[in-house]
C-alpha cells in the first residue's frame, strides 16, 4: 500500500521540477538606446525602473495601429512583502506587434494626475516590425 503513495509522490516531485524548468521567463528590454526588432503577432517587454509609492510612473504614448499594450504591472525590490512608500521597483510593459512597420514607445514619468511637463524625465524606444 505504501508503495503507490511513494510512487505518486515521486512522479509528482518530478513533474514539478519539470514544469516549474518550463516557465518561459520573457527578456525585458531595458535599453531605449538598443532598437527592439520583433514579428508581426510576436510579444515583447519593456522594463523600467520606477517608484509608484510616491505617485510617479511610466506612461506609454505608441501608435496603437502597430502595437497593443496587453499588459502592465509593477514589482516592488521590497521583499517584505509590503509596499513601503519611498522603496523603489520595475514597471513591465507588455506589449504585442499588430503589423509590420517602425515606430517607438515614448514614456514619461510623472504623476497622472498632474500635466506633464518638458522637466519630466522621458524615454524612448525604437520598435522595428517585420
Amino acid at each position: 500500500m505504501k508503495r503507490p503513495i511513494i510512487s505518486i509522490l515521486i512522479i509528482l516531485a518530478i513533474l514539478s521540477a519539470l514544469l516549474s524548468g518550463c516557465s518561459s521567463s520573457v527578456k525585458a528590454n531595458t535599453d531605449p538606446g538598443k532598437v527592439i526588432n520583433t514579428g508581426v503577432d510576436k510579444e515583447f517587454t519593456i522594463a523600467l525602473g520606477s517608484n509608484i509609492t510616491t505617485g510617479y510612473s511610466w506612461l506609454p504614448e505608441f501608435d496603437a495601429s502597430i502595437l497593443s499594450l496587453s499588459e502592465t504591472e509593477y514589482r516592488a525590490k521590497d521583499t517584505t512583502g509590503k509596499q513601503i512608500v519611498g522603496a523603489g521597483g520595475t514597471q513591465y510593459f507588455h506589449f504585442k506587434a499588430l503589423k509590420s512597420g517602425d515606430t517607438q514607445v515614448k514614456f514619461t514619468y510623472y504623476r497622472p494626475w498632474e500635466t506633464p511637463t518638458a522637466q519630466d524625465e522621458t524615454e524612448t524606444f525604437k520598435i522595428n516590425v517585420r
